[in-house]
This record gives structure tokens, C-alpha cells and sequence, in this order.
């Protein structure tokens, strides 16, 4: 019997035999938190710009940045979350001391704040493809927690081409706590 043993790189590719397509025109650089659209078009990581954490946007394959509204103005950043198409990106920034949940609307240029007591702080976020529901991993006395908001009543879906909506009207958040 033989053993044999192969040595792996850590940020090596599982390409099973067939070539892998490698980066596509998104640029090298220090990245952090990728996070796709539903749909693959776009990229949103976080990158270090004069000292701060940064959200950018790209768009696949050019490279391409694109321009974020109010949010480019709140840093820094952490943990984005694209929906389907990448209407809406949700991330955490940094307020003072206060870490907080935004979702900007790039369709609109809205930036929409979801409140959370002061005494948790979130860590990490996921929005739902259709933008109708967001997961918030938050800390509170100690323990990690996951929060669940129903954001139907505050965002319109975000559906891959031709499928319809349906229901809709303004619902409460899923275990959302009250304003502080």
C-alpha cells in the first residue's frame, strides 16, 4: 500500500482537473467580507481607504466601480449583503462608538436605519435575495444572538426578472426590538 501526501495551498483551487477561470477584471487588493448578488453581476467587499474600512461595488466582469449614495458617507464598514440584483446593499457602520445596520436603496439613494437596543451590537448580516428579510448576528450580554427583521413594509422585493410580487403592506419586524 502507498501513501501519498499532497500538499495543498491555502488559497489554492479545488478545480478537480478542469482550469479555473481565476479573477475576472475585479483588480487585486486587500479584500475582506465578499458578498455577491443573487444574480453574480455584482461584488461588494470591504477594502482599507485612508486608514478606514470601505465598502465598494463592482460590477462583474469589467471591474467597474460603482457609486454608493449616503452609505459611501457612513464608514467604516463591515459585513455588506447584496439582494438579488443588487438593488439594495446592507451592512454595519460605525457610528462613534455605536455599531449600526443600514440598508441603502440604490435605486432611490435612501439609507434606511434599522433600530436595535443599545445594548446589542451587531456583528454580521445577511439579506435575504429578494430584500424582504434581513439575519443580524448580534452580541448582547455576552451571548450571540440572531435577529430576524421582516422588512416586507419598508423595501420593495428584489426578484430576478419576470417574477411577480405578491402580498405586501406594512408588517411589524420578525422578533425586531423597539426603538431604544
Amino acid at each position: 500500500m502507498t501513501l501519498v501526501i499532497a500538499s495543498l495551498s491555502s488559497c489554492g483551487s479545488w478545480s478537480w482537473g478542469r482550469r479555473s477561470a481565476g479573477p475576472s477584471g475585479l483588480g487585486q487588493g486587500d479584500r475582506q467580507d465578499p458578498a455577491l448578488s443573487g444574480n453574480g453581476r455584482l461584488l461588494a467587499s470591504i477594502v482599507e481607504r485612508s486608514g478606514r474600512e470601505t465598502v465598494i461595488l463592482q460590477e462583474k466582469p469589467s471591474g467597474r466601480l460603482l457609486p454608493l449614495g449616503p452609505l459611501q458617507h457612513q464608514q467604516p464598514h463591515r459585513s455588506p449583503s447584496l439582494s438579488w440584483n443588487g438593488r439594495y446593499l446592507a451592512v454595519l457602520v460605525q457610528q462613534g462608538a455605536r455599531r449600526l445596520a443600514v440598508i441603502e436603496d440604490r435605486a432611490t439613494g435612501q439609507l434606511h436605519r434599522l433600530p436595535l437596543p443599545s445594548d446589542c451590537e451587531p456583528q454580521r448580516l445577511s439579506l435575504a435575495p429578494d430584500g424582504r428579510r434581513l439575519a443580524i448576528e448580534v452580541v448582547r450580554g455576552g451571548r450571540s444572538l440572531v435577529q430576524m427583521f421582516d422588512l416586507s413594509g419598508l423595501l420593495e422585493a428584489d426578484l430576478p426578472g419576470g417574477l411577480a410580487t405578491t402580498g405586501g403592506g406594512l408588517q411589524g419586524a420578525d422578533s425586531a426590538p423597539s426603538h431604544p
